[in-house]
C-alpha cells in the first residue's frame, strides 16, 4: 500500500485521500481505490512476469480501441501499478440483481459481438512473447487443466476410476482440440465477472492469463460459467450474435462451428471444476465453493447430448454427477417424509434495534453474532453499501474472517435442518446480527439462504430487515 501511495503521489504530484481495499479475483493480487487529485484503481501483483503481460496487452488493446482499462503508471519494480477506474458495475452483479431483462440482455448481446475484435484485431500485431505463463495455448496447456481437473477436482471426489483409461481420453481430446484454428487472441477468462458495465458500456478486465489459441475457448467460457447460469434459449440466441460478428474476420460453417465448440465447453466445465475445487476446498473461498453444483449440473446436461468420443471419461463424469447431486441434496434418509415442508426463515438483523422475536412459535433455530468480523463499515467507500453489493461483497470474501465464521455456521445449520426434515418439522430460523444490520449480517444470510435452498431444497424465507428487503426461494 505504501509503494501505491508513492506511486499515486508520482504520476498526480498529490497524496491519495484515501486507499480502500477492493474485491479480489481468483489470484492473490491485491487491489485498492485510491481517491484524491484523481480517483485510480491500485493493483500490488504477486509475479512481476504477470502484471508485464496485463500492462503490456493492455496498452496493445488501447491502442486497437478496444475497450479496456488505461494503465496509468508502474512502479520501477513492476509489481505494482494504476489503472483507470471502471467503476463498480460487473456485467455478472448486473445479471444478478436484475435479472435476464432487456436490458441485461441487451449488454450481453454487446459484449458477445465485441469478442471477435478481441480475438482477431487484438491478435494483430500482439507480442505474444509477454504472455504469462504460455505464450500459446498447446498439447502442454491443455493438459495442465486436465490434470488440475483430475488431481484437485476428482481424485478428491472419492470417485474410483483408472489412470490410463481417462488418459487415453484426454489424449483423444486434446487432439481434437488442437485441430481448431488457434491464431487469435484466447482471453482464457471471458467471463461476466471480467466486464465492467460504465456509461452503459462493456469494459473488459482480467486478461493477463490470455495467449494465441482458438476463438472457441472463450465463446464456452462465456455462455457456459457456471453460476451465470444461463438457459440454452439464451445461450442460442448469444451464439448467433456471436457467428454473425465473426463472419467479418473468419468465416465458418453453423454445423462445423457447433461441433467444435461443444468439445471446448466440455473441456471448460473440466478446468472449471478443477478451478472451484483448489480455490474452495483447498483454499476454502465461498464463491468458488458455491459455483461447484452450477458447474455439475453444466456437466450433467453436457452428458446427456454425448461424447461417444470419449466413452471412458464420459462414464467416469457420469459417476461424479451423481456423487455431487447426492452431497447436494444431502438427504439424511431414502424414508424423509416430505422434506419441502420445512421452511427455514433466515434473517439479517442490527442489534442497536434488538434481536427479532421467532414469530413461528416453536423457538427453534440460532442467533449468530457476526461483530468480530471485520466490518466494511468503517471505511466511507463502504458505508452507503450492504452485504449484498459486489464491493462489500469482495471486501468481507478477500478479507477471509466472515469465510471461516460461515463455515462453522453451515455445519451447526446443516446440522438442524437434516434432523428438521428427518423429524417433519415445519420451522427453523436462523438470524445473523451486527452492529448496523447491513454489512456483514446482511451477506451472511445471504449466503446462508441460498446455500440451505440449494444443498436440501427447502423454502427459505429470507428476510433483510434493516433494509425493508424479503425474498422467498421456493422450495426445489
Amino acid at each position: 500500500m505504501e509503494s501505491l501511495g508513492t506511486l499515486y503521489q508520482n504520476h498526480t504530484g498529490y497524496a491519495p485521500d484515501a486507499m480502500t481495499p477492493l474485491s479480489g479475483a481468483g489470484s492473490n493480487r491485491k487491489y485498492f481505490r485510491l481517491t484524491g487529485k484523481r480517483t485510480l484503481i491500485g493493483v500490488c501483483g504477486t509475479s512481476k512476469e504477470e502484471n508485464h503481460a496485463f500492462i503490456c496487452m493492455a496498452k496493445h488493446f488501447r491502442q486497437k480501441g478496444i475497450p479496456v482499462p488505461e494503465v496509468c503508471a508502474v512502479s520501477a519494480d513492476g509489481m505494482n501499478y494504476l489503472q483507470e477506474d471502471l467503476g463498480d458495475t460487473q456485467l455478472f452483479q448486473l445479471i444478478k440483481s436484475n435479472g435476464l431483462c432487456d436490458y441485461t440482455k441487451l449488454l450481453l448481446r454487446q459484449t458477445i459481438r465485441l469478442l471477435p475484435r478481441i480475438q482477431f484485431e487484438g491478435a494483430e500485431g500482439m507480442d505474444f512473447s509477454v504472455c504469462y505463463p504460455q505464450a500459446s495455448f498447446d498439447r502442454r496447456c491443455i493438459f495442465w487443466d486436465l490434470n488440475y481437473f483430475k488431481y484437485c477436482f476428482l481424485k478428491p471426489s472419492g470417485v474410483e476410476f483408472q489412470e490410463s483409461l481417462l488418459e487415453d481420453d484426454f489424449e483423444r481430446m486434446a487432439n481434437i482440440l488442437l485441430t481448431a484454428p488457434a491464431n487469435t487472441f484466447m482471453y482464457r477468462d471471458f467471463q461476466s465477472r471480467n466486464v465492467m458495465i460504465k456509461d452503459g458500456k462493456p469494459y473488459f478486465i482480467d486478461f493477463q492469463g490470455g495467449r494465441k489459441g482458438s476463438f472457441y475457448y472463450d465463446v464456452a467460457s462465456f455462455l457456459w460459467q457456471a453460476k451465470a447460469n444461463f438457459p440454452d434459449s439464451l445461450r442460442q440466441e448469444l451464439i448467433g450474435e456471436y457467428r454473425e460478428a465473426l463472419q467479418a474476420f473468419y468465416r465458418v460453417d453453423e454445423a462445423d462451428f457447433s461441433n467444435t465448440l461443444r468439445h471446448f465447453v466440455l473441456f471448460r466445465t473440466l478446468q472449471v471444476l478443477g478451478a472451484y475445487g483448489f480455490r474452495g476446498n483447498f483454499e476454502k473461498k465461498a464463491h468458488f465453493i458455491e459455483s461447484i453444483p452450477y458447474a455439475l449440473a453444466n456437466l450433467n446436461v453436457l452428458l446427456d447430448e454425448g461424447f461417444g468420443e470419449y466413452p471412458y471419461l464420459c462414464k467416469v463424469l457420469r459417476k461424479l454427477c451423481e456423487v455431487g447431486n447426492v452431497e447436494a441434496k444431502s438427504q439424511p434418509s431414502a424414508d424423509v417424509p416430505q422434506p419441502k415442508s420445512l421452511t427455514v426463515t433466515v434473517m439479517s438483523f442490527s442489534y442497536r434495534k434488538g434481536i427479532p422475536a421467532d414469530e413461528s412459535g416453536n423457538g427453534g433455530g440460532y442467533v449468530f453474532d457476526c461483530r468480530a468480523i471485520h466490518n466494511p463499515g468503517r471505511y466511507d467507500a463502504y458505508k452507503q453499501l450492504t452485504g449484498r453489493d459486489a464491493a462489500v461483497i469482495g471486501f468481507l470474501e478477500n478479507d477471509g474472517e466472515i469465510l471461516r465464521f460461515l463455515e462453522h455456521a453451515d455445519a451447526l445449520v446443516d446440522m438442524h435442518v437434516a434432523r428438521y426434515l428427518e423429524r417433519g418439522f415445519t420451522h427453523l430460523s436462523v438470524y445473523f446480527g451486527c452492529t448496523g444490520g447491513q454489512h456483514r449480517s446482511v451477506y451472511a444470510a445471504q449466503h446462508v439462504a441460498e446455500h440451505l435452498n440449494r444443498k436440501f431444497g427447502v423454502r427459505i424465507h429470507l428476510i433483510h430487515r434493516e433494509q425493508n428487503i424479503e425474498q422467498t426461494f421456493e422450495a426445489l
